[in-house]
């Protein structure tokens, strides 16, 4: 991706759902994904909607279906608010960049220690803890990025440098730490659950 070029779109991805609704009992609970196709002179030009299984392991073939919903060949990256989401969901992002080629940038906000033990306590089923540590080791290790805002993220990538993806998330960044398609997606999928949409299964 040559991200010098001025004019380049992001599918930018983030997620909401209700935590009260989330119980051991319901294994059909559903978070809302949000994608928001934005130019780098942030006009947004496409939307898209999708859902995750609470505690599954649906989210990156749910956001394949909605990268191939849109039906478009001009997205130069995919930006995730979160690769680790609806509760230990992990979004295999190596395996969306060979499935798709399009780059992916993960970004995360806050520091962590790691979520190995969470992920235990989160899973007594050892078949179920097994299948989310091996993707989340697969994962692979982040990378803190300090931002034109001086305010900084970290950073999992494929199909992408470290550097590059800097570059890409301060074409979108106006303040903050969030790039823009991902603030805008986490808006739209927080309006979405408000309105109270059901998705597949129920929320």
């Amino acid at each position: 991706m040559h991200v010098e070029k001025k004019a380049i779109r992001a599918l930018g991805v983030a997620e909401s759902f209700r935590k009260g609704n989330v119980s051991s009992s319901n294994k059909n609970s559903k978070a809302i994904l949000a994608g928001v196709v934005m130019r780098s002179d942030l006009v947004i030009d496409g939307m898209v909607y999708g859902y995750s299984t609470i505690k599954g392991m649906d989210a990156t073939e749910s956001i394949l279906n909605m990268y191939n919903e849109l039906g478009r060949d001009d997205i130069s990256v995919i930006m995730l608010g979160g690769v680790i989401i609806s509760m230990y969901n992990i979004i295999d992002i190596e395996g969306l960049y060979s499935r798709l080629r399009v780059p992916v940038i993960g970004l995360t906000f806050e520091d962590s220690e790691g979520l190995e033990e969470y992920i235990r306590h989160a899973f007594n089923d050892e078949y179920e803890y097994s299948k989310r540590i091996e993707a989340y080791r697969r994962l692979g290790s982040r990378s803190k990025v300090i931002l034109k805002t001086g305010k900084y993220v970290y950073v999992r990538c494929a199909g992408i440098n470290i550097k590059n993806a800097k570059s890409v998330i301060n074409k979108f960044l106006l303040q903050g730490s969030v790039p823009e398609p991902i603030r805008v997606a986490r808006l739209s999928a927080r309006a979405l659950l408000r309105f109270g949409y059901g998705g597949p299964g129920g929320l």
